[in-house]
């Protein structure tokens, strides 16, 4: 698979100002693709922006992706993060890399040149566990993690099963699902006034809480003053 020629075919790639070996497209007004190869010329690691596109920022994630070669071959994980990362006033805290069979970016396009790239984007720790199978990569990259979005805030690992009596909502038998920290709030909040209703939810260490409210709160058996808080939320998931 020559790399460099699959891009040179897409006509409107340009090289990436201050980086060797990297290209920039825009294949519409919103979204800026980046591509870097690696050395060998044998791979690439590529970063969407969507709306707002930070050319240091961009360079900084495929440069740090390249010196690590991360997610590169075909035995890689479909999510591998490596912490270690900062650039200018973000919080971000590592890069991911998402595989050819998570990510599909080249799909239907080029798919000699989708199995040889990396999808590349800044991180946070807190997100991932480590473990995560193909299915579960596939619904964090497309569904919550939104990797394109610079601006975003963390998206920790989280999954929660739950029940309420009086809006009558749950979950679908007995096992944790992936959420996010939004919907885990609301229904933190909709707990109070709902006798033998519970949210059991676990964090990126397999860590888990089970609150209730029975007239007072509930956590993990222990009664509390007060309801859990947005900051509690966060601590305990990993992203104070």
């Amino acid at each position: 698979m020559n790399i460099e020629e699959a891009v040179a075919g897409i006509g409107t790639a340009q090289d990436e100002p201050g980086l060797p070996m990297a290209w920039r497209w825009s294949p519409m007004s919103r979204l800026v693709f980046s591509l870097a190869m690696d050395h060998d010329g044998q791979w690439a690691y590529q970063m969407n922006s969507l709306d707002v596109h930070d050319d240091g920022l961009t360079r900084a994630v495929l440069a740090f992706a390249r010196q690590h070669q991360l997610g590169r071959g075909r035995d890689a994980r479909p999510l591998t993060v490596l912490p270690g990362f900062s650039y200018g006033a973000y919080r971000f805290d590592a890069v991911a890399a998402a595989s050819p069979a998570v990510h599909g970016y080249h799909h239907g396009r080029n798919e000699a040149l989708n199995e040889v790239v990396s999808a590349v984007f800044p991180a946070y720790q807190c997100e991932f566990r480590g473990d995560e199978n193909l299915e579960e990569a596939v619904l964090r990259f497309k569904r919550t993690l939104r990797p394109t979005v610079v601006s975003r805030l963390p998206v920790p690992y989280l999954r929660m099963r739950y029940e309420n009596t009086r809006t009558g909502g749950g979950s679908m038998g007995t096992s944790r699902g992936f959420t996010t920290q939004d919907v885990l709030l609301r229904e933190l909040v909709l707990l109070e006034g709902a006798p033998g209703s519970f949210v059991e939810f676990e964090n990126l260490h397999g860590e888990m809480w089970r609150v209730e409210w029975d007239g007072s709160w509930l956590v993990n058996g222990q009664q509390q003053d007060m309801p859990p808080s947005e900051e509690w939320v966060m601590t305990v998931l990993g992203c104070p």
